[in-house]
């Protein structure tokens, strides 16, 4: 008998607002893969993921006594893990965003490029983005920020977020192409 199964999520808060290190270790698996996908939209690679994965389950443990019960967990979850992924690439962000942005490719999109493409191929082609543009469309496209938050979120004009979007969009298109072509 696995004790997952008999218990339920707000049993298993309510236990790690007590501190159970067991029912923290509940909490960890029964959310670890939602927690990794969200966190692998704004990582590089897995092992980058894991790291943001674990320092946002950190935080959680740190702070489930603030944790409001009338609201989804998944959804508070989803926020520490995009502000753990984002604090991490802080500093290569400030970076990028004080660089000149590339210049944009200016393609034509052909729409039955994507029929081609499967989900693992997409999010491929969303790694070779920058950093900056990478962040910016998920919290934008996403998480469903808007280009203020961003803009507050990671100490940038509001506009620049836009640009960085616009530029992540043309870039998407262009290697969508490329790579429908190369699978047709």
């Amino acid at each position: 008998m696995h004790l997952l199964h008999r218990i339920t999520e707000d049993q298993i808060i309510s236990k790690c607002k007590s501190g159970s290190i067991k029912h923290q270790e509940l909490l960890y698996k029964q959310f670890y893969g939602y927690a990794m996908g969200v966190s692998m939209r704004y990582s590089l690679n897995e092992d980058d993921a894991l790291e943001v994965v674990n320092d946002a389950f950190i935080k959680v443990f740190n702070n489930i006594k603030s944790y409001n019960t009338d609201k989804p967990f998944k959804a508070w979850l989803r926020t520490i893990v995009v502000n753990t992924a984002i604090d991490r690439r802080r500093k290569e962000l400030k970076h990028q965003a004080n660089t000149d942005i590339e210049d944009a490719y200016h393609v034509g999109s052909d729409a039955s490029a994507v029929d081609t493409l499967n989900a693992q191929d997409i999010l491929k082609l969303m790694k070779q983005l920058p950093q900056i543009q990478l962040t910016i469309f998920n919290m934008y496209e996403i998480d469903g920020y808007n280009h203020d938050e961003i803009g507050q979120i990671l100490n940038l004009p509001a506009s620049s977020s836009r640009v960085y979007l616009s530029r992540a969009k043309e870039k998407l298109r262009h290697l969508i192409t490329i790579e429908s072509r190369n699978h047709g």
